[in-house]
């Protein structure tokens, strides 16, 4: 047998196939389908320039979605910052997706960027990661609801 060892280095592009086809693989012991993510997303322009965004992942398996979105990417410009482009942003983005099935969408920020924005967006903490930034903020954890009575 030979002897094991652990050595510190990047994997190489076979290694992480091999990494990601075992999770597969352990996926399917357990179940579950293979879900492939799939990017949506939103672009704010004022004429040829770019000032926002909105975008996150949704999980396929099969003919359907998972009842679950990551919402990774929310950002709009400094000078059209409070002018409720966030909003519109975020609300084009949740309208999309909530007729694929999806039920929830998540989200992290810092607590020097968005937390009560999201708070009046309708959602609700579910984790906060105390001291997580440099400068002492913490990091949380954001979810709604995207179901009938929501």
């Amino acid at each position: 047998m030979a002897t094991l060892r652990i050595i510190e280095r990047e994997m190489t592009d076979l290694e992480f196939s091999r990494m990601n086809a075992g999770f597969d693989e352990h996926t399917v012991e357990h179940g579950n389908p293979i879900e492939v993510p799939e990017r949506f997303g939103f672009v704010a322009m004022d004429g040829p320039a770019f000032v926002g965004c909105s975008s996150g992942l949704a999980y396929r398996s099969g003919a359907g979605y998972s009842r679950w979105f990551y919402l990774s990417d929310l950002f709009v410009e400094k000078p059209y910052r409070g002018q409720g482009l966030g909003a519109a942003l975020l609300t084009a983005l949740e309208a999309r997706v909530a007729p694929l099935g999806i039920e929830q969408i998540w989200t992290w920020t810092a607590a020097y960027e968005a937390p009560g924005f999201y708070e009046r967006m309708g959602y609700r903490a579910f984790a906060e990661m105390e001291r997580w930034y440099p400068g002492g903020e913490s990091r949380f954890g954001f979810r709604k609801s995207l179901g009938a009575g929501a």
